[in-house]
């Protein structure tokens, strides 16, 4: 029973911030129905549906899920009322209704998020029926929700979008590390093809988890621009560190798919082993000791001269590699000289000194996240732009005749 029990807690222990999520989300529905009744009669179920639909880990999240709901819900109930008016509650106004919202959820450009919301919250907004009272309650049970949502999101987390980041791109890069650890021992100790492998898989897992760090930096950047207490100098910066870890993950990738090539190939060298080993565990080092200094925002200059480290001892694999030439096999060597090209990337990288992460635009965030794909202004130029081009034939023939009338 005691093993049990503990099981059970290990289980939430290892959990927390689901666990946080949960509660306060559970905590905030609760609370919304209870204000959605209080402050508009039978208006707590659409308040409560709403608020567990709209919190998220974190105030910016939920902002943006809330004014998705929002949207979805003003443009829903509009559109129900109006399937509702001229062909009353039935088959056929339900299936309109859910094909007008797409069209113009379509037409609007919004974005995955309140294109969703825009059938299904017109569903809630029906219901056993709709007038225009109803669909005035409904709207304003949504912004309840919305509101609870936002106010309970600040509690979800412990930590900002910046903290976040922070272990989002430590953890990434520790994993790095210890994986390039792996391979110079395998290098080192003789390894076969399916360890190769082994490593390989591996590294793509680590490339699967790069979107989840670049959302979360452009989550922090967002967040800096919007709020006053979060600085946008700090937001910036772990962007640009979090491209740098995307690059660091890409080049070791890049290291066991040739670790892997050169296994199926016969092999590495005797005379390169060693090398190989030794500037696999000096990129090792260094990646290790700039996710130390990430996480602890101290040891700039061992992180440094750790990456330094790693550059000259890709320079000495570089070194005997053109030695061994006329013993080791051209393909060997050419393989070889990529482990050195990748070894100094993952150093720029690390040092933030490659024109790759400053000079270089990044895309932001898909479009399919966003609450409108295009934005409301572009939206309006484009607009006015077809309507110039429809009018331009009438401006003409004004301008014509101008003189005869």
């Amino acid at each position: 029973m005691r093993k049990l029990v503990k099981r059970v807690k290990k289980l939430f222990a290892d959990r927390r911030s689901w666990v946080r999520l949960i509660v306060v989300s559970a905590i905030a529905s609760g609370v919304a129905w209870q204000l959605g009744d209080l402050l508009i009669k039978n208006g707590g179920v659409v308040a409560a549906i709403i608020c567990a639909l709209s919190i998220r880990i974190s105030l910016y999240k939920s902002i943006r899920e809330g004014f998705g709901q929002i949207v979805g819900t003003a443009i829903g109930a509009g559109v129900a009322l109006a399937c509702v008016t001229i062909f009353d509650l039935g088959v056929i106004s339900v299936a309109l209704t859910v094909l007008l919202c797409s069209v113009v959820a379509r037409a609007l450009h919004l974005g995955e998020v309140a294109s969703v919301n825009v059938p299904v919250t017109a569903l809630i907004v029906i219901g056993p029926g709709l007038s225009e009272s109803t669909a005035l309650s409904r709207l304003s049970s949504t912004l309840i929700g919305a509101a609870v949502a936002i106010a309970f999101s600040y509690f979800s987390h412990a930590k900002t979008p910046a903290g976040r980041t922070v272990d989002k791109i430590s953890s990434l890069a520790n994993k790095c590390a210890k994986l390039l650890g792996e391979m110079s021992e395998g290098v080192a100790a003789g390894y076969t093809q399916d360890e190769a492998g082994n490593w390989l898989a591996k590294a793509r897992l680590l490339v699967e988890e790069i979107p989840g760090v670049r959302a979360q930096s452009q989550e922090a950047r967002g967040y800096a621009k919007w709020f006053p207490t979060a600085q946008v100098d700090e937001a910036e910066e772990l962007y640009v560190r979090g491209v740098a870890v995307e690059h660091t993950v890409v080049q070791v990738r890049t290291i066991a798919r040739t670790l892997f090539d050169s296994a199926v190939k016969g092999g590495i060298a005797e005379e390169s082993k060693r090398d190989i080993a030794q500037a696999l565990s000096a990129a090792s080092f260094a990646v290790s000791s700039k996710a130390e200094q990430i996480k602890s925002a101290e040891g700039i200059a061992e992180s440094r001269s750790a990456t330094q480290d790693a550059r000259l001892a890709g320079a000495a694999l570089a070194d005997s590699l053109m030695d061994s030439s006329d013993k080791v096999d051209q393909e060997q060597i050419v393989r070889g000289i990529s482990l050195v090209s990748n070894i100094s990337i993952i150093a720029d990288s690390l040092d933030e000194s490659s024109p790759a992460l400053h000079d270089v635009v990044t895309p932001g965030e898909p479009s399919v996240n966003q609450i409108l794909k295009v934005s409301p202004m572009e939206q309006g130029a484009r607009f006015g732009a077809r309507l110039a081009k429809l009018f331009k034939p009438f401006i003409w023939l004004k301008r014509r005749f101008r003189n005869y009338f």
